[in-house]
């Protein structure tokens, strides 16, 4: 009924209940005697009794709480009592349950399974294998000796050289941003305008001195 290990055993500890409590409860409202073990469970009692257990069980296995079927149960119990209901229908005093599909989160990552190939993959190459490809295993100690002396000091004398130009770096003179030298041409053509205003200000005010005079 339910495939996933996890799962089955959470549901099935539901139907059982804290101290087996639930248990209890579905065998004094069905009269029947119940027992569960693993994945089976054995009941005993009447074919009427027996019925409404497996449908509790059932329901339980397919994410309903066994609540409200016990609920479903005291209530039926209850109206059979009364003579006056017999022949109504039950419906509107049993509770419903309704299913709500929660969505899940989706995963951050997300990984993508590789193709299945039947082939292991390709083992890493051995330092053999890279000196035959080379043809540095054919040589002698002499050349092997000489030739990683040669790529020991090609390596010494490129680090050198980054070195000067890192120190040569501090040296050369920063360039300047275009777009700082026109703000700085535009306040300077700003400052122009302004003591141009001034000067017409100025005189002015000197002719109206002159007048009042």
């Amino acid at each position: 009924m339910v495939r996933n290990t996890e799962r089955f055993v959470k549901r099935r500890q539901r139907l059982i209940g804290p101290n087996g409590a639930t248990l209890k409860a579905i065998e004094l409202l069905t009269g029947c005697y119940m027992l569960v073990q693993g994945k089976t469970v054995s009941i005993i009692g009447s074919h009427q009794g027996i019925k409404q257990a497996r449908r509790v069980i059932t329901d339980t296995m397919a994410n309903v709480h066994p609540v409200y079927n016990i609920k479903a149960l005291m209530i039926k119990r209850e109206l059979a009592k009364d003579p006056a209901m017999a022949n109504e229908s039950w419906d509107r005093f049993l509770p419903k349950f309704k299913t709500s599909n929660v969505k899940r989160r989706k995963p951050r990552k997300i990984s993508k399974k590789k193709e299945y190939t039947p082939f292991p993959p390709p083992q890493p190459e051995s330092k053999i294998d890279k000196e035959l490809a080379s043809g540095e295993y054919f040589l002698k100690e002499g050349e092997k000796k000489a030739k990683r002396d040669m790529e020991k000091t090609a390596k010494q004398a490129e680090a050198k050289e980054q070195q000067r130009r890192k120190r040569q770096r501090a040296f050369e003179e920063p360039e300047e941003d275009s777009e700082k030298l026109a703000k700085k041409a535009k306040s300077d053509s700003g400052v122009d305008v302004d003591v141009e205003k001034l000067k017409k200000k100025v005189k002015n005010a000197q002719k109206g001195k002159t007048k009042r005079k």
